[in-house]
Protein backbone atom coordinates (compact mmCIF):
# COMPACT_ATOMS: atom_id res chain seq x y z
CA UNK A 1 0.00 0.00 0.00
CA UNK A 2 1.55 3.37 -0.98
CA UNK A 3 2.50 5.56 1.82
CA UNK A 4 0.54 9.13 2.07
CA UNK A 5 3.50 11.15 0.44
CA UNK A 6 3.35 8.63 -2.47
CA UNK A 7 -0.85 8.94 -2.52
CA UNK A 8 -0.09 12.70 -3.07
CA UNK A 9 1.98 12.01 -6.11
CA UNK A 10 -0.82 10.72 -7.83
CA UNK A 11 -2.31 12.56 -10.33
CA UNK A 12 -5.66 15.04 -8.94
CA UNK A 13 -5.18 13.99 -5.11
CA UNK A 14 -4.95 17.10 -2.70
CA UNK A 15 -4.88 15.64 0.03
CA UNK A 16 -4.18 12.56 1.84
CA UNK A 17 -4.90 11.46 5.13
CA UNK A 18 -4.95 8.52 7.53
CA UNK A 19 -8.43 7.58 10.62
CA UNK A 20 -9.06 5.48 13.36
CA UNK A 21 -12.25 3.26 13.33
CA UNK A 22 -13.79 5.88 16.29
CA UNK A 23 -13.07 8.96 14.07
CA UNK A 24 -9.85 10.36 15.12
CA UNK A 25 -7.48 11.84 12.64
CA UNK A 26 -4.25 10.18 12.59
CA UNK A 27 -1.41 11.52 10.14
CA UNK A 28 -2.32 13.41 6.68
CA UNK A 29 -1.01 15.34 4.10
CA UNK A 30 -1.84 18.23 2.17
CA UNK A 31 -1.19 20.82 -0.83
CA UNK A 32 -4.38 22.46 -0.13
CA UNK A 33 -5.08 24.80 2.20
CA UNK A 34 -6.94 22.20 5.03
CA UNK A 35 -7.43 23.48 8.40
CA UNK A 36 -6.88 21.03 11.45
CA UNK A 37 -10.96 21.03 12.40
CA UNK A 38 -11.71 20.34 8.30
CA UNK A 39 -8.76 17.54 8.73
CA UNK A 40 -10.45 16.42 12.00
CA UNK A 41 -14.57 16.76 10.83
CA UNK A 42 -12.83 14.45 7.28
CA UNK A 43 -11.86 11.75 9.56
CA UNK A 44 -14.52 11.16 11.67
CA UNK A 45 -16.69 11.57 7.95
CA UNK A 46 -14.71 8.87 6.89
CA UNK A 47 -14.78 6.79 9.55
CA UNK A 48 -18.58 7.35 9.66
CA UNK A 49 -19.05 5.84 6.21
CA UNK A 50 -17.02 3.08 6.64
CA UNK A 51 -19.33 1.82 9.86
CA UNK A 52 -22.11 1.89 7.82
CA UNK A 53 -21.05 0.74 4.62
CA UNK A 54 -19.44 -2.55 6.43
CA UNK A 55 -22.52 -3.14 8.76
CA UNK A 56 -24.40 -2.86 5.16
CA UNK A 57 -22.23 -5.02 3.31
CA UNK A 58 -22.54 -7.77 5.87
CA UNK A 59 -26.47 -7.57 6.19
CA UNK A 60 -26.68 -7.21 1.74
CA UNK A 61 -24.38 -10.44 1.66
CA UNK A 62 -26.63 -12.46 3.58
CA UNK A 63 -29.77 -11.17 1.90
CA UNK A 64 -27.90 -11.59 -1.64
CA UNK A 65 -26.11 -14.41 -1.24
CA UNK A 66 -22.94 -12.42 -2.54
CA UNK A 67 -19.76 -12.05 -0.89
CA UNK A 68 -19.30 -8.24 0.05
CA UNK A 69 -17.70 -8.67 2.96
CA UNK A 70 -14.85 -8.00 4.02
CA UNK A 71 -15.09 -4.18 2.86
CA UNK A 72 -11.84 -3.22 0.49
CA UNK A 73 -12.70 0.78 -0.18
CA UNK A 74 -15.55 2.94 -0.93
CA UNK A 75 -16.05 6.19 -3.19
CA UNK A 76 -18.18 9.62 -3.25
CA UNK A 77 -18.09 11.87 -5.92
CA UNK A 78 -19.95 14.95 -5.81
CA UNK A 79 -19.39 18.22 -7.66
CA UNK A 80 -16.08 18.82 -8.35
CA UNK A 81 -14.38 15.77 -5.80
CA UNK A 82 -14.07 12.95 -4.83
CA UNK A 83 -13.35 10.80 -1.52
CA UNK A 84 -11.83 7.42 -2.16
CA UNK A 85 -11.12 5.65 0.93
CA UNK A 86 -9.05 2.27 1.78
CA UNK A 87 -8.90 1.10 5.12
CA UNK A 88 -8.42 3.28 7.56
CA UNK A 89 -6.85 5.45 4.53
CA UNK A 90 -8.19 7.96 1.76
CA UNK A 91 -7.73 10.63 -0.40
CA UNK A 92 -9.10 14.02 -1.56
CA UNK A 93 -9.04 14.24 -5.71
CA UNK A 94 -9.98 16.32 -8.43
CA UNK A 95 -12.89 14.10 -10.24
CA UNK A 96 -11.79 15.11 -13.81
CA UNK A 97 -8.11 13.73 -12.89
CA UNK A 98 -8.89 11.03 -11.10
CA UNK A 99 -7.84 7.33 -12.32
CA UNK A 100 -10.00 5.19 -9.74
CA UNK A 101 -8.03 1.98 -10.84
CA UNK A 102 -4.44 3.29 -9.85
CA UNK A 103 -5.83 5.18 -6.84
CA UNK A 104 -8.00 1.94 -5.10
CA UNK A 105 -4.43 0.09 -6.16
CA UNK A 106 -2.81 2.73 -4.29
CA UNK A 107 -5.49 2.20 -1.55
CA UNK A 108 -6.04 -1.04 -1.13
CA UNK A 109 -3.80 -3.35 -2.81
CA UNK A 110 -4.09 -5.73 -5.94
CA UNK A 111 -7.44 -8.28 -5.26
Amino acid sequence: MATLDELLKIDGVVAAGEFTADGKLGDHKSKMDMSPEMAAMTAQYCATVTMMFNTLAGAYSQLSKMNWVPQQGWAYSGGEWTVAVGGNRGVFVETAKADFNQLFQALVGSR
